[in-house]
């Protein structure tokens, strides 16, 4: 996929590499299949997807047969909505359909995420809900998702069993889908 992104931008590995910022060997690796999309940094992705014009959430999408880990997922949201601001990344999400794909993979924990998360800037900037998405709004995952801190807590011992607190700390839009979310916006 990202050779095919190259061939159509008329752009070598070491053009793309001095343009984005990127290390030549680490666009090597992608290209030649030693890394995965997935593993790399938002910071990479974030830059890869500006010089192919494509979203960052397109980039891992396209490697159909990797799905990161939900956490991995999570972070690399939360530095895309920091770089972008809430406008921009409300925008592009949306332009770009990444919460139904999402949705038609079955991938619901990211599809609901997403949403959540487009729900959740709209709140704090004063804008209207798309109604687009209302039929995913009608559903939540069984059980809950907790931050992967919290859950390997309550399995280690009651006496670090915090995940009631975050529920009571969790942000509207995330706990509507059982997603226990608070805090979105503090990322390194």
């Amino acid at each position: 996929m990202l050779n095919q992104r190259l061939i159509e931008k008329n752009m070598s590995v070491y053009r793309c590499s001095k343009l984005s910022g990127i290390p030549y060997s680490t666009l090597r690796d992608l290209l030649q299949g030693k890394t995965q999309i997935g593993n790399c940094t938002a910071d990479t992705l974030y830059r890869l997807s500006k010089i192919l014009d494509v979203s960052m959430e397109e980039l891992l999408l396209e490697s159909k047969e990797y799905r990161c880990n939900f956490e991995t997922f999570k972070s690399n949201v939360c530095h895309y909505v920091k770089v972008e601001g809430d406008i921009d990344f409300i925008v592009e999400t949306l332009q770009s359909r990444d919460i139904r794909q999402y949705w038609d993979r079955k991938w619901y924990p990211e599809a609901f995420y997403m949403l959540a998360m487009v729900d959740y800037l709209s709140r704090e900037n004063n804008l209207p809900l798309c109604e687009d998405y209302d039929d995913i709004r009608s559903c939540s995952l069984k059980e809950p998702l907790y931050p992967r801190d919290v859950s390997l807590a309550a399995k280690i011992s009651p006496e670090l069993d915090q995940r009631e607190q975050c529920k009571k700390e969790a942000i509207p839009e995330f706990k509507r889908f059982n997603i226990m979310e608070s805090e979105v916006r503090d990322v390194c």
